[in-house]
């Protein structure tokens, strides 16, 4: 009997649905049945994950491998409760698998428009005393993360026992563990970095390509997480922040993640977020990623006592079109001025008076404010709705310094009293993204991270920093400190390169006008550069020695090259598409900064002298035959 065109097709289908994950059905029965190794990946060249179950220990678990070669060896997993020990004696129940496929936008990043295409696959656990534990691990081209499921009743997490085992000769590049995650990330090998506990967003380098580790969907629920490292192992632990994490129901973890490809695919990628929940907020029309003025580094404390200041400071960014103003600390902490105590404590400020004198000058006001005045109820509720009546545009929360789960329940709140009062969020002293943008779209940028105030700062941290703590989400470094000569380790090229080599949706310059004015080329170029991209790519790196990094906004393409050590003539695939391109480059001259202009084709090679430690900012956009400049 022939068989109906419609009914082999629809048959045929299925056979390649199937076929995209790396066992069949059938298959992954009869490993189940007897191996107990299941295998993921999201296609040939993407990363696959191999998850097996130890018959005689009941022990699960999980490798890596890209391509054939190794990213991750076989490395435990397991977890702690009050109740059970899910990391030994469990045994397989059953396997289901399903596709994750979303789209969503987000208002800042490295790409507004996402889209996620991921294999799932939950594997089913119990012990002989019948606890139970699901693992979930997905597949993406651009990552595997895993995460656990428990049921209610399971009591306390005690601890994970979860671990990364990265070839000993794996390439590394670690940050300390600090509790405001502002640690210098430094090259080591994954054996001989020091006995300590490091930042989870740790890079390496190894046969199946370059992996970051990292967590996302981090949560009150849970504690944050950091590595902790013995001298002379691959093997890197999670520990949490907390001895026991609180639960009193069902619970998913946070996904532990490992965002793995060539460096290109690992610094543009966006698997953190793609993990995350979804948005909590419904109408984003309010949040709007912007440059900033920010005036800390430009006149410290005083700047902040005076109403006087900040008005010239809003003259200098209205004159600029930028359309923000940072007032950083100081402005609430004058002593017998006013007190937030007093029930009249409103009418003491002179924020209000500074937010309508920006406003009618086309500026946005962004305050500083202390995490302690915002930690119980009463202040959130005294705070929050008189800076939203005010019309202050976005706060700048500081000082957190925890990732433990009282900390992160913080977070939790605050984020939804912000999100309701229609305020933007930049965190100081603070945990660093983990999906957090995806799902509360009004954090616009998080520090974590030694940024432009450290004196300390290398030209090799900073070329390390796209590839590691800018990957995870946006960072608020503050570039453009042109009069902290002496404190920074690079030349002023590489200083504006740095609004580019560094995503941020409040993009802070924490320069001083007086700097920008001698500086005209800067000056420009920070008139020009967007604080939200549409897509973003790498053109040359090596961790702690360069990065170029070209981000578009429209048709435009801005250019961002940093590099550590001695002079050069840098030479940068122009990847940005085919047909003519006109670059605008500034670039360090003898006697301050230059511009050059040429025409290039798509592909070619853009060379530019850089100077030790030095850089250069670009901006590139479709040429034809009578266009001379791309600034608008």
């Amino acid at each position: 009997m022939a068989v109906p065109i419609r009914t082999a097709v629809t048959a045929l289908c299925a056979t390649l649905a199937a076929a995209l994950l790396t066992t069949a059905p059938a298959q992954a029965e009869q490993a189940d049945r007897h191996d107990h190794a299941w295998s993921l990946s999201r296609g040939a060249h993407a990363p696959r994950a191999q998850i097996t179950l130890d018959d005689a220990s009941g022990t699960l678990s999980l490798a890596v491998s890209r391509e054939g070669r190794t990213v991750l060896e076989p490395s435990p997993v397991g977890i702690v409760t009050e109740q059970a020990d899910l990391s030994k004696d469990l045994r397989f129940l059953h396997r289901k698998d399903r596709t994750v496929e979303e789209r969503y936008r987000t208002r800042s990043g490295k790409r507004l428009d996402r889209r996620v295409r991921m294999h799932e696959t939950r594997l089913s656990f119990a012990t002989a005393a019948g606890a139970r534990l699901d693992l979930v691990v997905r597949a993406s081209a651009d990552g595997i993360a895993y995460r656990y499921v428990l049921p209610a009743g399971t009591g306390d997490v005690l601890g994970e026992t979860s671990a990364f085992t990265l070839p000993a000769d794996a390439r590394a590049w670690l940050g300390t563990y600090r509790v405001d995650n502002e640690g210098q990330f430094a090259p080591y090998t994954a054996a001989t970095a020091p006995t300590a506990e490091y930042s989870d967003q740790a890079l390496f380098s190894t046969g199946g390509g370059y992996t970051l580790l990292a967590e996302s969907d981090v949560t009150g629920a849970y504690s944050g997480a950091r590595l902790a490292h013995t001298q002379g192992t691959g093997t890197y632990r999670i520990k949490l922040a907390d001895d026991r994490v609180r639960t009193d129901g069902p619970l998913a973890t946070p996904w532990r993640a490992m965002v793995t490809g060539d460096l290109a695919t690992v610094t543009r990628s966006t698997f953190t977020d793609d993990l995350a929940s979804a948005s909590k907020v419904r109408d984003t029309s309010w949040i709007r990623p912007g440059t900033v003025l920010w005036t800390w580094l430009a006149g410290g404390r005083e700047a902040g006592q005076s109403l006087a200041a900040q008005k010239a400071y809003v003259d200098y960014a209205a004159e600029r079109h930028w359309p923000y103003e940072a007032v950083d600390a100081g402005w609430y902490y004058r002593p017998g001025e006013w007190d937030v105590t007093d029930p009249d404590w409103q009418t003491d400020s002179w924020m209000p008076e500074l937010v309508r004198y920006a406003r009618a000058k086309g500026v946005g006001i962004i305050v500083w404010i202390h995490q302690r005045d915002l930690d119980t109820p009463a202040e959130r509720a005294q705070w929050l709705p008189t800076l939203e009546k005010w019309g202050v545009r976005g706060v700048k929360i500081d000082f957190m310094n925890s990732e433990a789960q009282p900390m992160l329940q913080w977070y939790d709140t605050v984020l939804a009293e912000t999100a309701a009062h229609h305020l933007m969020v930049d965190f100081h002293g603070s945990t660093i993204p983990k999906g957090i943008q995806r799902t509360w779209p009004q954090v616009m940028t998080l520090e974590g991270v030694a940024g432009e105030e450290k004196r300390t700062n290398t030209a090799a941290h900073l070329t390390t920093l796209p590839f590691t703590r800018n990957v995870i989400g946006s960072m608020d470094f503050t570039p453009g400190a042109f009069q902290r000569v002496g404190l920074r380790p690079n030349s002023d090229a590489a200083e504006i390169g740095l609004t580019v080599a560094y995503e941020s949706g409040l993009q802070m310059f924490a320069g001083t006008p007086e700097s920008y004015e001698v500086r005209p080329l800067a000056r420009a170029y920070f008139d020009q550069v967007p604080a939200a991209w549409d897509d973003t790519r790498l053109l040359a790196g090596e961790p702690g020695q360069e990065a170029v990094l070209a981000r578009r906004s429209g048709a435009r393409w801005f250019l961002g090259g940093i590099y550590a050590g001695a002079a050069r003539t840098a030479e940068v695939p122009l990847s940005l598409g085919p047909g003519r391109w006109l670059v605008e480059n500034i670039r360090d001259g003898a006697d301050g900064l230059v511009q050059d202009r040429r025409v290039l084709r798509g592909g070619d090679t853009l060379t530019v002298d850089v100077v030790a430690n030095g850089g250069f900012a670009g901006l590139a956009c479709p040429w034809r035959p009578g266009i001379t400049t791309c600034h608008r």
